[in-house]
């Protein structure tokens, strides 16, 4: 994958296949301690303790249309390749937990991608799923909330189009607004 945005796309793909009813997706940004830390927390079925395990195996998968699940395994190894880390804390019933963090300066981060569209057009597609996007840098924090844009848009549905481009400026101007790091 070829940006940050895309293992995100994947990780909540997964939450969805697993029911999550909510999906949070946090970025944090931290130049002090030269970290980009994403963490994606559904409230989907989640896993046993040996499938959390091996989720991170590129030759395992529960699809039954391929052998291959390429998309945990991937951003593990690339968090770590930049000298970052990766954990996955889940629990049946309860749902799951993806921890990914990268040294921030590191040659070898992927650069975030176009995260305004994974989000809009992801909580476009899912309507009755809650999600939410929380960006931190050191210049402030920026949260999208599908409940609270539910809220502000009554009748009117989150997959208009004409709402789904507002969304998206929304989105990437909100980020301009905190410095974030591309």
């Amino acid at each position: 994958m070829k940006d940050l945005s895309l293992h995100i796309l994947d990780i909540m793909q997964n939450s969805l296949v697993a029911g999550a009813k909510e999906i949070g997706v946090e970025i944090t940004e931290n130049k002090d301690a030269d970290t980009y830390s994403i963490s994606v927390k559904d409230d989907g079925k989640g896993m046993s303790p040996e499938m959390a395990r091996q989720v991170t195996d590129p030759f395992f998968t529960t699809r039954t249309t391929r052998k291959v699940g390429l998309g945990i395994p991937l951003l593990k190894e690339n968090a770590e390749r930049t000298g970052g880390s990766f954990d996955i804390i889940s629990a049946e019933g309860v749902g799951t937990t993806i921890n990914a963090c990268f040294k921030l300066r590191h040659v070898d981060r992927q650069p975030l991608g176009d995260i305004a569209g994974v989000i809009v057009l992801t909580a476009a597609s899912y309507p009755a799923v809650r999600f939410r996007y929380t960006h931190t840098t050191r210049f402030g924090t920026y949260t999208f909330d599908t409940k609270e844009v539910a809220e502000i848009l009554g009748e009117t549905p989150i997959n208009d189009a004409q709402i789904i481009h507002f969304l998206k400026e929304m989105i990437v101007e909100n980020l301009e607004s905190i410095n974030y790091t591309p």
